[in-house]
């Protein structure tokens, strides 16, 4: 067993509690991991949508998280206490989709991810009460000092890159930048229209134009956005706001190769689908309630499709990630503020506000093999 100072959601609409939890030791297939550092993403704030059910809080959330290897349980390989890890999304390992190399659709993603629990629907954190607390959000709940992760979802990195960088690799700017160099396939010369200029969408600009693509347009409601996309590889950056948006993002021309939508909005995806050329392709990763009504017509050839996590597979994409920032071909550091862990519900409420573009949260320190 292991103490971790970690932030617990008991609310929905109240403040983290950042309370001392009793994190279980790894099982089969299992790894410890000493947290250095956490990103927060957009799809944490859904644990306080309600949607889960009655029995999801109290809750620790938490899903880009970096750290080192603590100890590893029976079975485990590929990692090893002392190795530095970014941790992501989870997946069976069994199911068709990852056996032919793509996690991202695992048929059980929903399970090992949204429930906050082992499969088996077991947790591994208990409160200073002895109470259990949701604690496998997207296999991880990493936002605390000690966490468990999977052999699946733990990517080793070279010890030469700061930790408090790499977290957000882990599932905001792995799924901006794979929908564009996984999913679209971006070939230099290409359009590509980014709908939403959050940490997911600049990640998808910078790789658009790590991909040579010939225009790369940028749609957001925040001047201060729509300003970074630029200094970011944006050749164009649009108004959300503006009344005439589609004929704006069009500019004369038959239209995008390629759409991208973060919002989840549905009057900004419809837009997404109706500014594409023929043949075109929109790609949606919002993570909102609202829903997507087209006309079929509307559709001749074209393609509109959800992805998971870029499509990625994150042994192999995340490191070619690095090795990109490496060689200055991908600033993605560029997008964040550091918090410690006790800010957490300023760093929030930053987000919220659009003062803050990518926030992570700096864990306290804790001794090695406490």
């Amino acid at each position: 067993m292991t103490e971790s100072r970690s932030a617990v959601l008991r609310d929905l609409t109240g403040p983290y509690s950042i309370e001392t939890v009793t994190i279980a030791d790894p099982g089969p297939g299992e790894a410890l991991v000493r947290v250095a550092a956490t990103g927060m993403c957009h799809t944490d704030q859904l644990g306080r949508l309600g949607v889960f059910g009655e029995a999801f809080l109290p809750a620790i959330l938490g899903h880009e998280g970096a750290g080192v290897v603590e100890a590893v349980g029976p079975g485990v390989t590929s990692v090893a206490p002392g190795d530095h890890v970014v941790l992501t999304f989870d997946s069976c390992g069994t199911c068709p989709a990852c056996l032919t190399g793509a996690p991202a659709n695992c048929a059980l993603f929903e399970l090992n991810n949204l429930t906050g629990n082992r499969p088996d629907g077991s947790g591994c954190a208990t409160d200073a009460s002895g109470a259990p607390v949701t604690s496998r959000w997207f296999g991880q709940s990493s936002f605390g000092q000690f966490t468990l992760a999977t052999e699946r979802n733990m990517v080793k990195v070279g010890k030469d890159v700061p930790l408090a960088v790499l977290g957000p690799l882990g599932c905001g700017i792995q799924t901006g930048a794979g929908a564009v160099l996984n999913t679209a396939k971006l070939a230099p010369g290409q359009s590509i229209a980014v709908f939403g200029t959050g940490a997911v969408g600049l990640a998808a600009v910078m790789a658009a134009k790590a991909s040579g693509a010939g225009e790369i347009v940028a749609v957001d409601l925040n001047p201060a956005r729509r300003e970074t996309a630029l200094e970011l590889g944006a050749t164009r950056a649009v108004d959300g706001a503006d009344p005439a948006l589609a004929d704006e993002i069009r500019a004369g021309g038959p239209g995008m190769d390629v759409t991208f939508d973060t919002t989840g909005v549905a009057s900004v995806m419809a837009t997404a689908v109706e500014v594409l050329a023929r043949p075109g392709a929109c790609i949606l990763v919002g993570a909102g309630m609202d829903v997507l009504t087209v006309h079929p017509a509307s559709l001749a050839g074209k393609t509109v499709t959800y992805v998971y996590e870029g499509d990625a597979v994150p042994r192999v994409f995340i490191p070619r990630l690095i090795g990109l920032w490496k060689r200055g071909l991908f600033p993605f550091d560029r997008l964040i503020k550091e918090y410690p862990l006790e800010e957490i519900d300023q760093a929030e409420a930053d987000t919220n506000a659009g003062k803050v573009i990518k926030p992570v949260l700096v864990m306290p320190s804790a001794p090695a093999g406490s």
